[in-house]
């Protein structure tokens, strides 16, 4: 993976000019409805974040979050969300190896966020305990008891199976480092959407993710590795797959005039390309799981909001070509400003609760035509 740099501060005139081109593009939403010509068009795009504070850093040592209040959250999240509209908060760092310590944690937090309106995606991660890496029954055991565990609570919408198996180098924020993990993916999958089907849980979809992205070589391995593995079974519990791309900070670097957006979309589309080679079909639903900004040292506030605006205009206007259904933003709170680690400074809030110039930004297309997804 490239290293990450920083970028030249934009002007402050550049996250207003997004947000004109924006309301152009939402004014012509409306009037294609109000002409009655909207019926063609593919749904809306369903909006949510990344509620938890805590990020996965690039290598192997966490960094924890500093001063975590989760009626805080709630609070940010009740002024961004959509009135009357589905938000999905995607709940990540559930750790196999943490055991019951993980389940009850976020069998908790499933419960207070759902009864609090929203809806709920799980991220399950391989991360084994000790002396279970690569042992395939007693993961896809966990992973069924997760479905049965889960699977009752009606808030609770979709799992994600394992996170970025094709980033071999950062156990705290991506499973393909730990041995296994290829195998852990196309089993769970497997295992998850098997268990769902025995216990009747149609509103309960699965699904994995893919991080933007190795070098080409290596991804078409990967690829066609999981393909192998997962044969058509695999291609048939599968129903969604999710993106987790981070242009101008993974993939690609930043550089001048990049677009965001623009790579966004490029990332889905090379998406679409690669799970061919895993026989999945072009008509799954693509999630953007994961997309983000974020502000360490030297980068900007302001742009972070026009990044932003960038991102989910392009999500918006390339959902019909690319089956792209959900956004999902990365995340709502650093998880400590102060801290020189840049993984730190994903949130649309700082750490002390105050919210960026992109908190408005976003909140502000939720309320648009953009942000009216599925009820």
């Amino acid at each position: 993976m490239n290293a990450i740099a920083r970028r030249e501060t934009r002007t402050p005139s550049a996250a207003g000019t997004l947000l004109v081109a924006a309301t152009l593009l939402l004014a012509t939403v409306a009037s294609l409805a109000g002409a009655g010509l909207a019926a063609a068009a593919p749904p809306p795009l369903r909006f949510g974040i990344a509620p938890l504070a805590q990020t996965g850093q690039i290598g192997a040592t966490p960094a924890p979050a500093v001063g975590e209040d989760l009626r805080a959250t709630l609070r940010w999240l009740d002024r961004l969300r959509p009135a009357r509209h589905r938000f999905v908060l995607r709940l990540n760092r559930f750790f196999w190896a943490d055991g019951e310590r993980a389940f009850a944690r976020y069998l908790r937090l499933a419960r207070r966020f759902g009864a609090a309106g929203y809806k709920i995606e799980l991220q399950v991660r391989y991360r084994p305990p000790v002396g279970k890496a690569g042992d395939i029954r007693a993961w896809t055991a966990h992973v069924r008891a997760v479905v049965r565990r889960f699977g009752r609570i009606r808030a609770v919408e979709a799992l994600q199976i394992a996170n970025e198996v094709n980033f071999d180098f950062s156990p705290d924020s991506s499973d393909g480092w730990f041995p296994g993990a290829r195998g852990a993916l196309v089993a769970g999958v497997i295992a998850a959407r098997d268990e769902a089907r025995r216990l009747r849980l149609r509103h309960l979809r699965i699904g994995f993710n893919w991080a933007y992205r190795r070098d080409p070589a290596y991804e078409r391995t990967f690829w066609r590795d999981v393909g192998r593995l997962g044969g058509s079974r695999f291609a048939r519990s599968v129903q969604w797959i999710g993106l987790d791309a981070y242009p101008g900070t993974v993939f690609p670097p930043p550089s001048p005039g990049l677009d965001e957006g623009r790579a966004l979309v490029a990332a889905a589309r090379e998406l679409r390309k690669y799970a061919r080679l895993a026989h999945l079909s072009s008509r799954l639903p693509l999630r953007i799981e994961e997309c983000g900004w974020p502000t360490f040292p030297g980068r900007s506030e302001r742009y972070q909001a026009t990044a932003l605006a960038r991102m989910v205009l392009a999500a918006w206007r390339a959902r019909g070509e690319l089956r792209i259904t959900d956004f999902r933003w990365f995340n709502v709170r650093d998880g400590d400003t102060s801290s020189p680690l840049p993984f730190q400074h994903f949130g649309l809030l700082r750490s002390d609760y105050t919210p960026k110039p992109a908190f408005a930004t976003y909140r502000r297309l939720l309320r648009d035509p953009l942000g009216r997804g599925h009820r």
